[in-house]
């Protein structure tokens, strides 16, 4: 018999916009911060755990595997297992989810899973010819020939390729992601002004559960080596407005498209982690669960779609636990852009997608908005990639015990043509 998971704890980093240069922090920085006040705070010792799994999208060259780095900086013994997942965005998820099946199916009691990501540490990449260049100079034998070799260089093998870019963009279709939520507007009709207006509602509603407090207990004060500290997440703009918002121009498809800097995810380095128990654990150690994972589901789609991806994963998930949307009272779904949520909120309201696609006898309906990403999402806070999964399960089981709702989903689009979703209910 598949045995019970549950949700114990978790903690959260800042998640700190990326701005000119590298930020503070590594992607095993970022996981140390938010790790050590969490495990601090455990019954049980942080050696008790049997496996460390985490999330990293751009991991650094320094910190190979980070999820072992992690380990041993974070105290967690010599004998401890870890392991680094990468499945784009879904990331931070991925860990969860393989934590999950592990204790599910019997083979751990105790696992730590997270999701770190420093953007803003992204490589410059070498042009390949450059590189060829390099190598032919490097493979020279004898003077003259390394006189012939030198004298091929172009001044463009020195220029320097973006590699954050490079990598959101599709390798298959050659879309980057911005692109992708472009092609979803222009099947469901969404607008601009649509667009707009929910980055701003984003924008406020994180900057009201910033006032009110809703925070408190998820995020934990990150410290710097130059004694700064960040404390909130510092990518919102309370005072963001449809009509400011408006007056930005489109980035991926100029002049009339309608994916801009302002209504799509902003690049962000954090990091968050979960604490997931099986019963025994939970006995063993005399801990309180929050939550308990029911269930988890991995979708796949045409690429250049990629931001329907929510629609599968999620609409499998219902179907097999016997649910529908509405049954659904709280509801995650990563923010990548302003566009894509509101295309894959049209795709669960439109017969014919449902009925084609997603097999359904008619619409699946609205999904209402008041319980859709309560306190914002990654339009506000920010998209760390490798870190959105995790923090978006962690902040539903937070929002949930806040709002006293028994159910819920989070889910996200993933690049390269790919959908997650996770069945959470409260015990």
């Amino acid at each position: 018999m598949a045995r019970p998971v549950f949700i114990i704890d978790g903690s959260r980093t800042p998640f700190i916009k990326a701005r000119s240069g590298p930020g503070p922090f590594t992607p095993v920085d970022l996981a140390v911060q938010c790790g050590r006040p969490l495990l601090a705070r455990q019954p049980f010792a942080p050696t008790a755990f049997d496996q460390v799994i985490l999330g990293c999208v751009n991991v650094i060259a320094d910190e190979m595997n980070p999820a072992r780095v992690a380990a041993l900086r974070l105290g967690m013994g010599e004998k401890m297992v870890a392991f680094t997942v990468q499945i784009n965005c879904g990331s931070g998820m991925q860990s969860i989810d393989t934590g999950y099946r592990y204790v599910r199916e019997g083979s751990a009691d105790l696992i730590l899973a997270g999701g770190a990501e420093a953007l803003s540490h992204a490589p410059l990449v070498w042009p390949q010819a450059g590189v060829r260049w390099f190598a032919g100079l490097a493979g020279a034998r004898g003077l003259g020939a390394r006189i012939l070799a030198a004298l091929k260089v172009k001044p463009s093998y020195f220029k320097p390729i973006i590699g954050l870019e490079r990598g959101l963009t599709d390798p298959i279709t050659e879309l980057n992601m911005g692109q992708t939520a472009e092609v979803v507007g222009q099947l469901f009709g969404i607008t601009r002004e649509q667009s707009d207006a929910y980055a701003a509602e984003s924008h406020k509603r994180l900057a009201h559960a910033q006032a009110e407090g809703f925070l408190k207990g998820e995020l934990e004060i990150a410290f710097s080596r130059d004694g700064k500290f960040y404390d909130h997440d510092d990518g919102v703009r309370p005072d963001s407005t449809p009509e400011a918002l408006a007056k930005l121009k489109p980035v991926f498809e100029r002049p009339w498209g309608q994916v801009t800097a302002g209504n799509s995810s902003q690049i962000t380095d954090g990091a968050s982690w979960v604490i997931l128990a099986s019963e025994d654990a939970v006995v063993k150690h005399g801990l309180t669960p929050k939550a308990a994972i029911i269930d988890s589901q991995w979708s796949a789609l045409d690429p250049s779609i990629m931001g329907l991806g929510p629609v599968l994963s999620a609409t499998a998930l219902l179907k097999r636990n016997e649910l529908s949307l509405q049954d659904v009272e709280t509801w995650e779904l990563n923010e990548a852009f302003a566009t894509q949520v509101l295309g894959c909120l049209a795709a669960w309201n439109d017969e014919k997608f449902c009925k084609e696609v997603l097999g359904l006898d008619g619409a699946a309906g609205e999904l209402d908005r008041a319980k859709l990403n309560v306190d914002g999402g990654a339009i506000s806070l920010g998209h760390p990639v490798g870190t959105s999964g995790n923090r978006i399960v962690l902040h539903l089981v937070n929002a949930m015990k806040r709002l006293g709702t028994r159910r819920g989903i989070a889910t996200e689009c993933i690049g390269g043509g790919l959908g997650g979703a996770m069945l959470i209910e409260m015990v």
